[in-house]
């Protein structure tokens, strides 16, 4: 029998873990044929159906690599950029680690949040300005630590060095210096800020960058605008440049960003900051201002897309800091929840006699970049819920009054929509609208059976409103094509009230059809507009959420505006550089292109950045690769034991480029070492690993639930020198697993969700020459408290494993809390906590850390155990503790989130290696650049 053979299944763990890396890591559909453009800038990696996408988009980033360096650098390098076209998100992002951008193609509905230019040309001029920023920031110590540790050395450093406010606020003002709209001329963008300088709201800067968990804070894409727009209108087209030159090369150890403002704005980075806030929000003080403001002393909560059964009466949706999405049906003050909203991408629903239709968003099982949406319609008197599509991609459905028939927008590969008429029983297509002018379609609505009211883009991002006629499929424009975004039409009668842009604020308007007369209200800010018989709700945001207000129709003052006010109605909010530069986005020539066919497995080993990690006595470099199209992580380790003195070499691969995952690898250890019978043994290690695995997205209407599953087999043989007999010794195990967890929505202030289970089973058995195997089952279950946020977590985990002690299995049992973890034969655990909130101090010091929350847990733990002594006789314990644990949640350096803990327990039982019965411990992150 031998017993020092030690199995470190932590390795094997690794290999076989999915990392959907934020869903980036074998989300492709495996049947997707892709295509490319390769240019100078730019190569453009896109599945087959979106040449014309893929052509502008390079259209775009070639004019802009030679227009709009001045102001960032001089430096390039190639993009790679992959086009997604199957999910319902809308976003994009470029990221080192590997270099490469991603699109996801399906624009929003909603125009107010990102404005109404076309989506790929948005993503283009924004997302492209971040690819200008890397490449110019790769300069001085960000260099240096580039050269020794690749990309995510690059990353690190220039997060270290330039706020994440400058990213994303530079970007929005390239988007908007380009092109004749972009967010910086959208008043809608800067409703955030707005709110709080109308209620008084004067947080400090840390709580401004750090964000709250108990009050509203715009986040930092909307606070980087002010200050960077600032920086540019005061300080010259090159500021920027000269700042984050020095800062990205560290000019200046501590605080290099704030020093590099202070050296080339001649005023300490307090005031600029200051200055800048306080000359936006003085536009807005000489602007007309806005009503209903409301009482600080509530808590945040939004109310949203109110509609009026009458005048007493309304439906809307509520969510709050520490309540998800809900329908409620509100009489006077009398407030009834009719159901939990199931996962969505917007709050937006419509209603009509008795029934709420919305889109409700819904994953596929397997692949992590194809996603649907899909149409709902709920019974407000029974609560009663019916999924009528599957596996669609609809938007902005609205239900005609007898409820046999949905609009709906059908959004296309390409981005290309449709208006689709569907049956309100069973979701099938009555009739697809024929889309003559290329219009992209939102929130569209009936004036009746035979005529459709929306609002539309069209190609140059001017918005409109549309009325089109069923039967003939004609289409005419009710008010004038401009770049004031459209949304939210209601219709009462004779007349379409919808929401606009205009100027400095977004303003409730009115439309009668009969003789196309345009009017604005006195109503600033007023969104989601509903009417009724004599009153009129909509929703204002403030700095506590949206809110809805309402007063009777022949109290609201109207003005008629012509056609030509109305399309000259935009602002700069005082950033008058803006019109300075030459508007070209909508101007760009075209180009063709060659398209050739892009192999799924090109460059799979893209090997592009060295993490160290050090666990004394373990120093590990690993030089981890993954490919572009995010199929392949290969990992090449070399590892040093500082006590045992051995050298490992490992290499790792998971391939996610099929429905299965699979993974292997191979390692090779020098010099081990072991004290057997009194005498020191060395040998020489080679391990071989493979596996197959499946994980699955089963989530659906209000839960989130995932499943992984699967098997790997391992092949030790290790080499011993002289003195030990036999000399080689070989053997092999497998490893199965299945792990389970579901949970409902979680609210920003929950510290878990109010239901949720999780299930984590493994076993581990020998194949060949030696005899040995384990079985684990570990799972928890989490149920509402006492208070709004607080959790009961219970967690039961039973172990068994053969009595032979040929193999030792790591076990990863969860031991009561304050104890040594031992290994026995059989093990029963079963653990009781309580979490609660305690202190939201939104504090902090010198923008390093920043307190958001501290909470606490309360505890008790009873672990069982039976294993056999020396002479084969059964041996029980338990080992009991109780005691409670301190959690504070923080930001360090105003963006990376690290939560940290204290933990006191009381042992019950006896310690075997320790007669302390009070033990005191630190509760650290996992992995801290990586949280």
């Amino acid at each position: 029998m031998v017993n020092y053979l030690k199995i470190a299944a932590g390795l094997f763990l690794a290999t076989i873990c999915y990392n959907t890396k934020g869903q980036q890591f074998g989300g492709n559909n495996s049947a997707i044929k892709w295509k490319q453009i390769n240019t100078g800038p730019v190569r453009v990696i896109f599945p087959k159906g979106e040449d014309s996408t893929a052509a502008r988009i390079t259209d775009i980033i070639n004019y802009l690599d030679t227009t709009t360096l001045k102001s960032i650098g001089t430096k390039r390098k190639k993009i790679n950029l992959i086009l997604q076209d199957r999910t319902t998100i809308s976003n994009a992002y470029v990221g080192l680690g590997p270099f490469r951008s991603e699109f996801f193609l399906t624009p929003v509905q909603n125009s107010f949040e990102q404005g109404s230019i076309p989506w790929p040309d948005q993503l283009a001029s924004h997302e492209f300005r971040h690819v200008q920023q890397y490449n110019n920031f790769n300069v001085g110590f960000s260099k240096v630590l580039r050269s020794v540790f690749g990309e995510e050395g690059q990353a690190l450093a220039n997060d270290a060095s330039i706020p994440n406010w400058f990213f994303e606020g530079d970007a929005v003002f390239n988007e908007t210096n380009v092109s004749k709209q972009g967010r910086g001329r959208l008043p809608y963008f800067f409703k955030d800020y707005r709110s709080l300088w109308e209620a008084n709201a004067n947080y400090t800067w840390m709580k401004l960058r750090n964000g709250s968990l108990k009050d509203f804070i715009p986040d930092h894409y909307a606070l980087g605008y002010l200050l960077v727009a600032y920086g540019y209108q005061h300080y010259g087209e090159d500021f920027w440049r000269k700042v984050t030159q020095d800062a990205a090369s560290f000019r200046g150890i501590t605080y290099p960003f704030q020093k590099a403002i202070e050296k080339y704005s001649g005023i300490p980075f307090y005031r600029f900051r200051s200055s800048a806030i306080d000359y936006f929000k003085k536009q807005f003080d000489s602007s007309v201002k806005r009503k209903n403001n409301l009482d600080s002393r509530s808590k945040f909560t939004n109310e949203d897309y109110p509609v009026l059964l009458n005048d007493s009466t309304s439906i809307y949706v509520r969510s709050s800091f520490s309540k998800t999405p809900e329908f409620v049906l509100r009489t006077n003050n009398e407030i009834k929840k009719i159901r939990k909203k199931d996962i969505s991408i917007d709050n937006y629903f419509t209603y009509k006699n008795g029934r709420i239709v919305y889109a409700a968003y819904q994953p596929d099982t397997r692949w992590g970049y194809q996603d649907y949406s899909d149409i709902k319609v709920i019974n407000i008197y029974n609560g009663i819920q019916k999924r009528i599509t599957r596996r669609g991609k609809f938007f902005s459905p609205d239900i005609n009054y007898d409820g046999d028939k949905i609009i709906s927008v059908k959004v296309m590969q390409g981005g290309k929509n449709d208006l689709c008429i569907l049956d309100g029983n069973d979701g099938h297509i009555l009739q697809e609208l024929t889309n003559k002018q290329n219009y992209f379609y939102t929130y569209p609505k009936f004036l009746n059976d035979s005529v459709i009211i929306s609002a539309i883009r069209n190609s140059e991002g001017k918005m409109a409103l549309s009325l089109f006629n069923i039967k003939s499929e004609n289409e005419v424009l009710l008010t004038p094509l401009s770049f004031n975004v459209v949304g939210f039409p209601v219709i009462k009668n004779d007349t379409v009230y919808f929401s606009s842009s205009l100027g400095m604020n977004d303003e409730l308007m009115a439309l009668t059809l009969q003789d196309r007369k345009l009017f604005r209200s006195n109503l600033l800010g007023a969104y989601h507009p509903s009417i009724s018989a004599n009153k009129l709700a909509w929703s204002t945001y403030t700095n506590k959420g949206f809110k809805i207000h309402g007063t009777e129709i022949d109290k609201i003052k109207w003005s008629q505006i012509s056609n030509e006010d109305y399309i000259n109605a935009t602002s700069d909010f005082g950033i008058t550089v803006l019109n300075a530069k030459n508007k070209f986005l909508d101007k760009i020539p075209s180009h063709n292109y060659n398209v050739s066919n892009y192999k799924r497995n090109t460059r799979l080993f893209n090997f592009h950045s060295i993490e160290p990690e050090f666990s004394d006595p373990l120093y590990t470099f690993n030089i981890i690769g993954e490919n572009l199209l995010n199929s392949l992580q290969s990992k090449l380790s070399f590892a040093y034991d500082r006590n045992e003195n051995y050298k490992k070499t490992a290499l790792s691969l998971i391939y996610a480029g099929m429905y299965p995952v699979l993974s292997g690898g191979v390692s090779y250890t020098l010099d081990r070492s072991a004290i057997l019978q009194n005498k020191l043994i060395h040998w020489n290690e080679s391990e071989v690993f493979g596996g197959i695995n499946l994980p699955l997205n089963l989530s659906t209407g209000r839960s989130y639930t995932f499943a992984n599953f699967g098997s790997q087999y391992v092949f030790n043989q290790s080499n011993f020198q002289e003195g030990v007999k036999p000399r080689k010794i070989s053997y092999s195990y497998l490893y199965h697993f299945l792990n389970i967890s579901s949970q409902v929505q979680q609210a920003k202030q929950n510290i878990y969700p109010s239901f949720g289970q999780s299930l984590n089973v493994r076993y581990q058995h020998t194949l060949t020459n030696f005899s040995g195997q384990q079985f684990l089952m570990n799972g928890y279950v989490y149920l509402p408290g006492i208070g709004k946020n607080h959790s009961f977590v219970i967690n039961g985990a039973f172990l068994v494993k053969d009595t032979l002690r040929q193999i030792n299995f790591s076990s990863g049992f969860p031991f009561s809390r304050g104890y040594s973890a031992f290994n026995f034969h059989q093990m029963f655990k079963y653990g009781i906590n309580y979490h609660l909130p305690l202190f939201y101090p939104d504090a902090g010091f010198g923008n390093i850390v920043y307190l958001l929350r501290i909470r606490s847990n309360c505890f008790y733990d009873d672990t069982h155990v039976v294993d056999y002594n020396s002479n084969h006789l059964k041996v029980e314990g338990s080992f009991r503790s109780y005691g409670t644990e301190i959690f504070f949640d923080t930001k360090w350096w105003n963006q990376a989130p690290i939560s940290l803990g204290i933990r006191y327990s009381h042992l019950m039982d006896r310690d075997i290696y320790n007669s302390n019965q009070n033990r005191w411990e630190l509760i650290l992150p996992i992995n801290i650049f990586h949280n």
